[in-house]
């Protein structure tokens, strides 16, 4: 009998290795343990006294102890299918108290109120890029309540990083951004939930990527990505929250052709000439400056998620910091632009 233990025994953990179903293999257990009954009965009937009899009376039992485990187990599992429990509670929108605790101050805004909160929570927000501009703008979304966040960057967090990326520290140089990232969200809101995608955003995921999600907010510092997050948002439908920096200044709208708004590639058809647009790494920036412009990325993310106030929707913010001006200039969308001119 000590055989058919140890052939049973293979037939069922080498089926589960290879993701064979338990039915198949209970089965296959199954003929095992016939054919392996009806030779002990073979060999009792030509030799008998040979001991062939106590062997096929001891498996006679396994098997009868066996199938009353099954059928118990089988029986509890119907009764449970069948029985009638209570509904669960429904979670999708509902708040903890010490969640209406830690946003009454939104709760209190008369534009906002429990409605909004509640629009927060269920909200989906894309932010590409962990840098800059992604780390105010992470911070204050999981700070507002947003209830899932992606975020997508491919770099890790370097000493450079730290004179203006919040959401870093200098103990997690070295660590990819997006993980960076999450563990400074989830230690600021643990209600939220977040997605980090430590990958390079390239055409192959982007319109995947942006379909899964309400709204987008772009913070990255080339054009390239630029237009190809912009593309995806105008294909898909979705409103999209775009900001760049330069040395002092910065400069903010709200692209959204599906209402009427102008697309990126409207207000910037082709990429400057290389040197035009230096990056932050080339020309430098002001530390502060990412934190006030990401910090308006955000607050243009809650009012399109909410409905509150009117958005920067075919307009643009420019921030000066080393003169402390701002002022906001009309967009509007051209009729030949190749991206949007069918939305």
């Amino acid at each position: 009998m000590i055989w058919f233990l140890i052939a049973a025994t293979g037939i069922w953990f080498a089926g589960r290795h290879f993701g064979i179903g338990w039915v198949p293999r209970w089965i296959l257990i199954g003929l095992l343990y016939l054919t392996f009954l009806v030779t002990q009965l073979m060999l009792a009937v030509q030799t008998p006294g040979a001991g062939y009899w106590e062997t096929m009376q001891s498996m006679l039992t396994m098997g009868g102890l066996l199938i009353a485990v099954l059928a118990y187990a089988w029986g509890v599992r119907w009764l449970k299918s069948h029985s009638v429990s209570p509904p669960e509670p429904k979670t999708k929108g509902s708040f903890q108290a010490t969640e209406l605790e830690r946003y009454a101050r939104h709760i209190m805004l008369r534009e906002i109120g429990g409605p909004g909160q509640k629009k927060l929570k269920n909200a989906k927000v894309l932010v590409v890029g962990a840098g800059g501009l992604g780390s105010p703008v992470l911070m204050y979304l999981a700070a507002a309540g947003v209830g899932t966040i992606g975020v997508i960057d491919d770099d890790a967090v370097e000493a450079t990083n730290l004179q203006r990326q919040i959401a870093h520290t200098d103990g997690r140089i070295g660590m990819p951004k997006v993980f960076s990232a999450e563990e400074a969200m989830k230690a600021l809101n643990p209600y939220v939930k977040v997605r980090p995608y430590h990958r390079r955003l390239g055409p192959e995921i982007v319109a995947d990527l942006v379909a899964d999600y309400d709204l987008v907010l772009d913070g990255t510092d080339n054009f390239a990505t630029r237009y190809l997050v912009n593309a995806a948002c105008v294909a898909a439908k979705k409103p999209l929250i775009s900001a760049a920096l330069t040395q002092w200044e910065g400069q903010i709208s709200v692209f959204d052709p599906a209402h009427g708004a102008p697309c990126y590639q409207c207000v910037f058809p082709e990429a400057p000439a290389a040197g035009l647009a230096p990056s932050c790494a080339e020309a430098g920036v002001a530390g502060p400056l990412p934190g006030v412009v990401g910090a308006m990325m955000a607050v243009e993310a809650v009012k399109v998620i909410t409905g509150a106030g009117e958005a920067l929707a075919g307009r643009m913010m420019i921030y000066d910091a080393l003169y402390a001006e701002t002022r906001v200039i009309g967009l509007q969308r051209r009729a030949d632009c190749e991206i949007c001119r069918e939305a």
